[in-house]
């Protein structure tokens, strides 16, 4: 039993990485939270949806196509509703509010196009259970896990060995020497962007398949979660989002487990609140001093 919900709480919280990661490279390149994370990652699942039911395509193509999907809205968002701001003198609370925007303008989209109604993939995507003795666990968890962990351990080697990825890291640090240097942090910008969208609707096909469920108002809930999963892991920090979501995950199952489900949500962020007490810059964050 004890392992089993490990497993389950590994498969949720790998997909939760995944938003909190989008929601990591934005802040730390930008210094945003971009509100409208969590309807990319919405859009990124139907996507995908329409893929599998309507292009008859597999699933890994159907992500293929919602990371192409999620990018291009991120780029539109970056293009459209935050590159004007940086051009002007204006509060740092005005990109927070233009993506909030964005996010209340693509739920509408959504809800026009596709209806309230949940949708789901189709049951061939179901799958058969994998009898270990000790565990049991379906094609779809396998699916998840492998695209997860897979996804994050390319994200890593990427950032710390490509020239493109250590253009990343020097922009987060500090933009306005990464581009004396010889960066060309626009570029960077919108590349950024545009990754972090594309990891969101990624999320959104795992997710999707997790819960055999896709809807125009599943972004809000999954996009609060990915913000608790960035600050429980620290503010800008990859590593801190990729085990911030797993804690999270974890924390979610064993308190169906051995709880109710009904304070799901409450044991999982009332973890966080009390992990924050004793560490406020978050498990990876850096204090004030290290900064």
């Amino acid at each position: 039993m004890f392992w089993q919900q490990v497993v389950n709480g590994l498969t949720l919280g790998s997909a939760y990485s995944l938003i909190a990661i989008g929601y990591t490279l934005i802040f730390g390149v930008l210094n945003i939270v971009n509100m409208a994370h969590g309807e990319i990652f919405m859009l990124g699942a139907f996507a995908g949806l329409m893929l599998v039911t309507v292009g008859k395509v597999n699933i890994f193509a159907a992500m293929l196509g919602a990371m192409m999907t999620g990018a291009c809205l991120g780029y539109l968002l970056e293009r459209i509703a935050l590159r004007p701001l940086r051009k002007r003198a204006v509060s740092h609370m005005a990109p927070l509010i233009s993506t909030i925007g964005v996010s209340i303008f693509l739920e509408s989209l959504a809800l026009k196009l596709f209806g309230p109604q949940a949708q789901s993939f189709p049951p061939i995507y179901g799958g058969s259970l994998i009898d270990t003795g000790f565990i049991r666990i379906s094609m779809v968890q396998v699916i998840i896990l492998i695209v997860s962990f897979g996804m994050m351990a390319s994200l890593r080697f990427w950032l710390a060995k490509t020239k493109v990825g250590k253009s990343i890291r020097a922009t987060a640090e500090n933009i306005e020497t990464a581009g004396l240097l010889g960066v060309d942090t626009k570029k960077v910008i919108t590349m950024t962007v545009m990754l972090a969208s594309g990891l969101g609707a990624v999320a959104g096909v795992l997710i999707g398949l997790a819960f055999n469920a896709v809807e125009p108002t599943m972004g809000i809930p999954m996009g609060f979660k990915g913000l608790a999963v960035l600050i429980l892991g620290g503010l800008g920090n990859i590593t801190g989002a990729m085990f911030g979501g797993l804690i999270l995950g974890l924390a979610e199952v064993f308190s169906v487990a051995y709880g109710a489900s009904s304070y799901r949500e409450a044991v999982a962020f009332g973890l966080i609140i009390v992990l924050l007490f004793v560490r406020p810059q978050g498990l990876f964050g850096e204090t004030q001093e290290g900064r």
